[in-house]
Parts: structure tokens; C-alpha cells; sequence
């Protein structure tokens, strides 16, 4: 891979991106671990969901959070269990795209992580060995805004140290943040599933 003469940095989203999308086994895990019921999986993710933004925005504590997903405060026990399980869900990494991120960082390339997340994943996401190929990671719960939010893509660019965002290429899943980034100016990939793409977005952007 070589490195675009115009593009100097990126901004990449973690779930979806970097993080592989939790399976059935994950939620179904998690539901058990609220008691919820076996037969009601789709109730459980409405109501896991309902406050997710606002705890990602770092506005929830924990136990607030699970409290309004249980419609009652959990044990010290139980929160201890239901974050282990939360955690796991978000932790799993695809391969294909890590190889990416290695060859772009091997030319020099700036990444950035940009991701909506609590604050107990946050501090766990930075344990994690990719995380050393990104010169910065912001997450929402430590900047207090959430994508598709203008204010967490302008911390974002600010932190590649880039003045003109069209020499700045946002990686997201969702349409709507890759929106949000491209009415401020950025370039922006939707990704969806193939790494390829994203290996010649970092390669060929012109």
C-alpha cells in the first residue's frame, strides 16, 4: 500500500468498523444475565437501546444506565455481571480490517478512533493491542457527544492536527454519521462489510 499524497489522515468509527457487530449468542447472554425473559430477546434490545445514546454520551453512570434498562437498580453483583457481558459484545475485532490499518500505518498514514461508547468500554477498548495504531482514540462518553453530533467530528479533526478536512477520510457503518462528517467537510466511506474497500479508499483516495 502506498500512501495518498492527499489524504493525511483518517477518522475511523470502531463498531462496525474495527468491531465485529455482536452475534445472537452475545445479546442472548447478555438478556440471560438480566433475568429477562428467554422468550422476548427483541423487548430486551428495545430497552437496552432506549437510553444507550445518552449513557454513551457519558450523562448515564452505570448503574443509572442498567436501572433504566431493568426498570429497578441492580446489585453491585449484578451490574459487575451485566458490564462484563455488555463488554464482551463489543470486543471481538475483524482481522481483515486490523491488516488494513497495519499497512496504512506502516506509511505513515494518522489514524484516529472516533467512537459513541461508555465509559467502562472506553477505558477497555484502550487496553486492546490495536489500539496502538491510532495516534488518538475519543470516544463519546470522555467527550460528552455522541456522532452523528457536529461536535464530535470537529474534536475528531482537530485531534489529526489537519486543517482542511477534504484531506481527511471518515470510516463509519452508519449512514447517517458518514452524513454528518461530509456536511462538515469531510470525505467519508460507509462501510459495509468489505475491507477491500476500505484498503483502496486508504489507497486510491484522489
Amino acid at each position: 500500500m502506498t500512501r495518498p499524497t492527499s489524504l493525511d489522515a483518517v477518522i475511523l468509527d470502531y463498531n462496525g468498523v474495527i468491531g465485529l457487530q455482536p452475534t445472537r449468542a452475545h445479546w442472548l447472554r447478555l438478556a440471560h444475565t438480566a433475568s429477562w425473559p428467554e422468550d422476548d430477546l427483541a423487548g430486551f434490545q428495545r430497552a437496552f437501546w432506549k437510553a444507550r445514546n445518552v449513557y454513551d454520551a457519558g450523562q448515564l453512570s452505570d448503574l443509572a444506565y442498567w436501572a433504566r434498562v431493568l426498570g429497578t437498580h441492580p446489585s453491585p453483583r449484578l451490574l459487575h455481571e451485566l458490564l462484563v457481558a455488555d463488554t464482551a459484545m463489543w470486543t471481538e475485532t475483524d482481522d481483515r480490517v486490523l491488516a488494513v490499518l497495519r499497512r496504512a500505518q506502516s506509511t505513515g498514514l494518522r489514524m484516529t478512533l472516533l467512537s459513541n461508547a461508555p465509559a467502562h468500554l472506553s477505558t477497555v477498548l484502550d487496553t486492546r493491542g490495536w489500539r496502538r495504531l491510532m495516534a488518538q482514540a475519543l470516544y463519546s462518553a470522555r467527550l460528552q457527544v455522541c456522532k452523528p453530533d457536529p461536535a464530535a467530528y470537529q474534536h475528531a479533526l482537530r485531534a489529526t492536527g489537519v486543517r482542511d478536512p477534504r484531506r481527511v477520510l471518515f470510516v463509519d457503518d452508519r449512514a447517517e454519521n458518514c452524513q454528518a462528517a461530509a456536511r462538515l467537510g469531510l470525505r467519508t466511506l460507509h462501510y459495509t462489510g468489505s475491507s477491500d474497500a476500505v484498503q483502496e479508499a486508504f489507497s486510491l483516495a484522489a
